[in-house]
């Protein structure tokens, strides 16, 4: 009985350390998880419900005053309407990167070329690129140049309206971004088993029966995974635009209006309700498009 029991313990104790081990490797990533993601959030939610002015140590609780504000004055909602723009520039990056990546995962010359190009774009910093594109778009700037040796003369107030402004900022973030997503549809691509391909082309499949059968159903995950950050990525538009016009001529999206109420205005409560505002409208637009198309696996082989 003695016996038994001493050869008890070696066994519960690796059952132990093997219930304990995961928990040790994640330890870590959980407490900055924890403080650098929940505890700002907690913090932010707590704060809507203040009129504080991010400076004073005083937070008078004014419940729900802020939420009311944010949803009875149109002006502070209606910038919303300015991601339409990032909306469809971001449906067109995903059509180029699934255009392109669909090319070149066959043989093609100079692809490794031509993937370095479409995704140099995303490497480089966004201060940077909204400089240059500030250039780019300004009267007799670089775009101007290229056009007038077209026969279109004169110069543009491409960041002067905004239609024209929101349109032309919106091609800068296709321009951008279309790498990240050529990249991520690539690796997806190239994960098909090969002998896929092989059997359909005994078949007789041309290339677009290929992508409709084969390509297209074997990296579902990814263009979900995509849908949800082109959602997510147009509603939070905040670094090139604020770069190029600092949302002035109607190009104000809703990030910059709460980075101007919070910095400019010292309504960090309200910018905070505002952020909360956001963070629900994200997570809502994640859910449904989740329930609309399920992330099913999908076994090709």
């Amino acid at each position: 009985m003695v016996g038994r029991t001493e050869d008890r313990e070696p066994v519960s104790r690796a059952r132990v350390w093997r219930t304990v081990t995961p928990w040790l490797y994640l330890a870590v990533p959980l407490a900055l998880l924890i403080t650098f993601t929940y505890i700002p959030v907690g913090n932010m939610i707590r704060d809507s419900f203040t009129d504080w002015d991010g400076v004073s140590p005083d937070r008078n609780y004014v419940g729900t005053k802020n939420y009311v504000e944010l949803f009875t004055r149109p002006e502070l909602f209606q910038v919303f309407f300015v991601s339409v723009y990032y909306l469809v520039a971001s449906a067109v990056q995903i059509v180029l990167a699934l255009y392109f990546a669909t090319v070149l995962s066959f043989d093609v010359r100079f692809r490794n070329l031509f993937k370095g190009i479409l995704f140099f774009p995303y490497l480089l910093n966004g201060v940077a690129i909204g400089f240059v594109f500030l250039y780019f778009f300004q009267p007799h700037g670089t775009l101007d140049t290229v056009l007038s040796a077209f026969g279109a003369h004169g110069h543009h107030f491409w960041l002067g309206s905004g239609r024209m402004g929101n349109t032309s900022l919106a091609g800068v973030s296709v321009w951008r971004f279309t790498g990240l997503n050529f990249v991520l549809f690539l690796g997806a691509i190239q994960s098909v088993p090969g002998e896929l391909y092989e059997a359909s082309e005994l078949d007789g499949a041309n290339r677009w029966q290929q992508f409709r059968h084969i390509i297209a159903p074997g990296i579902k995950p990814v263009l979900s995974l995509s849908a949800i950050l082109a959602i997510s990525g147009s509603l939070s538009a905040f670094e090139i635009p604020y770069i190029m016009t600092r949302g002035a001529a109607g190009t104000q999206t809703f990030v910059i209006q709460t980075v101007k109420l919070a910095f400019e205005f010292d309504k960090m409560g309200l910018a905070s309700a505002a952020a909360v505002a956001l963070l629900v409208i994200i997570l809502l637009v994640t859910w449904l498009q989740r329930i609309v198309v399920p992330d099913e696996r999908n076994d090709l082989v």
